[in-house]
């Protein structure tokens, strides 16, 4: 660990990524980013120039399969321009001045010499600190055979190591593909692949592997990115539980009725998951807003991802029952959030969360629908495991989190979704609707609660524009 900490590094211009190679890219050593066709090569690229420019680096941009006005125009698309750039324009397929007339015997040997050449001579005028190569299909063309490619990205690995020069090679071979032999990653000192798929329904899907990086423990396995105008690449860096603040010390959160603390010996903890099962119109969301409400009155924020629900409605639901919420959402105490679940991957959710987390003091959570959120995504197995990641990282920050999970139907047979969320929860809250002499009724029960104890009594559920109330069920009391 104490050679890591002494080993410069350089920033790839993504903070995400950063994140994941735990800083940055080890200085004076070679790269490659592999990625297919609009995967996000280019802009990556492009951000780790940028980034090396903001630093004072110099830094070269060598071209064999763009034009600078090409790159010029990926650039302005995300409103930058490469100022401080040097772009070396090259076209493998004629490189060779003044003898395009040999068209059998050496030309691929001469176009290959005269690349090379032209590339070091760049290098040798320009001494950058920052390259990058674009792109190896190109010398991969040229050289036509697998040992002679493998022995240029030798020699040219070399060449920048006596340079000091920390260069990015971008590939458009993926790692899937055939290599024939060429096994480019072992040259390389790191390989980071950028993934993209597109799923039956919604947008692309796309996501970043760092598959190699030698002596650094990067968080391996894909992280969800995306390409943000203005931005570039983003990156989302898997959730890691450990990361959060040290558990703090559990304390009893209230809901502002007593009735309703009572059944749970007091309160709700703090550090824990609480998911609040029912059919439509028995209350989920209200319940909620209830504990948002008493937190905020408190003097805590509060931090509310709605999948299902605009914002307006939501204040406008909560004002219906006495719970004015606006004021404490415009001094940003109440953090509240809507999304379109088919635009949101689920690394990019967990790092809003956190972020919510971490520069307000949170103290409630509620993600309102969690069955909403899962029945968007492809994968709704794999997005139950991120989840499952974020909860633990906001247990150990000492949050309540309420999970809103809706059941099937109107009726509500079941839970509403074809995986076990079960395990998620430290406590869960059933609401129910029924109906007793002529008219329906909701109840509440708290069927399960991990620490201490709770009242396994069923209790009938009051909502009404003068606020919530919690009696026993039985016997009915009086209009």
């Amino acid at each position: 660990m104490a050679e890591r900490k002494m080993q410069a590094l350089v920033s790839t211009g993504a903070g995400g990524l950063d994140e994941v190679l735990r800083g940055g890219l080890p200085a004076s050593n070679l790269y490659i980013l592999q990625g297919a066709p609009g995967s996000g090569k280019t802009t990556l690229a492009l951000q780790f120039l940028r980034a090396g420019v903001a630093a004072g680096d110099r830094c070269i941009y060598v071209s064999l399969s763009q034009t600078k006005a090409e790159l010029e125009a990926i650039a302005l698309s995300h409103g930058w321009t490469l100022d401080g750039i040097r772009v070396e324009e090259l076209s493998a397929s004629d490189a060779v001045n003044g003898a395009t007339d040999q068209t059998i015997f050496q030309t691929a040997e001469l176009r290959l010499d005269e690349t090379r050449k032209a590339i070091e001579t760049a290098i040798e005028e320009h001494k950058p600190s920052r390259l990058v190569y674009d792109s190896l299909l190109e010398i991969r063309l040229i050289t036509g055979d697998t040992p002679r490619f493998r022995r240029e990205l030798i020699a040219f690995k070399a060449f920048l190591a006596k340079r000091n020069v920390v260069a990015l090679l971008l590939d458009t071979q993926v790692p899937d593909a055939q290599h024939s032999g060429e096994e480019v990653e072992g040259i390389a000192h790191g390989v980071i692949c950028l993934n993209k798929s597109l799923e039956e329904y919604g947008a692309i899907r796309r996501r970043v592997e760092v598959s190699k990086m030698r002596g650094v423990p990067v968080a391996d396995g894909y992280h969800d990115m995306a390409i943000r105008e203005g931005e570039g690449v983003v990156v989302f860096p898997r959730i890691l539980p450990g990361a959060a603040a040290q558990t703090v010390k559990p304390q009893l959160i209230k809901s502002g009725v007593d009735e309703l603390d009572a059944m749970f010996g007091g309160g709700q903890e703090s550090g824990t998951t609480t998911l609040v099962i029912g059919q439509a119109g028995t209350g989920k969301s209200t319940m909620a807003s209830l504990y948002a409400t008493a937190a905020l009155k408190r003097g805590e924020s509060v931090a509310l991802f709605l999948f299902e629900e605009r914002i307006e409605t939501f204040f406008r639901r909560s004002e219906g029952l006495g719970m004015d919420l606006r004021q404490f959402h415009e001094d940003g105490q109440l953090i509240i959030s809507d999304f379109n679940p088919n635009e949101i991957s689920p690394g990019e959710f967990g790092q809003i969360v956190q972020q919510a987390v971490r520069g307000e003091n949170v103290r409630v959570v509620v993600i309102d629908s969690f069955t909403g959120y899962l029945n968007s995504l492809p994968h709704r197995d794999k997005a139950v495991r991120d989840i499952q990641s974020l909860l633990k990282y906001l247990a150990r920050a000492g949050v309540l989190t309420i999970l809103i999970v809706a059941q099937h139907g109107l009726l509500g047979q079941g839970v509403g979704i074809d995986v076990d969320v079960s395990f998620l929860g430290d406590t869960v809250l059933l609401l129910r609707i029924m109906e007793h002499d002529g008219r329906l009724r909701r109840s509440i029960t708290v069927v399960k609660k991990r620490h201490g104890p709770h009242d396994l009594d069923v209790r009938e559920l009051f909502i009404q524009s003068s606020g919530v109330m919690v009696v026993p069920y039985n016997p009915l009391p009086e209009a």
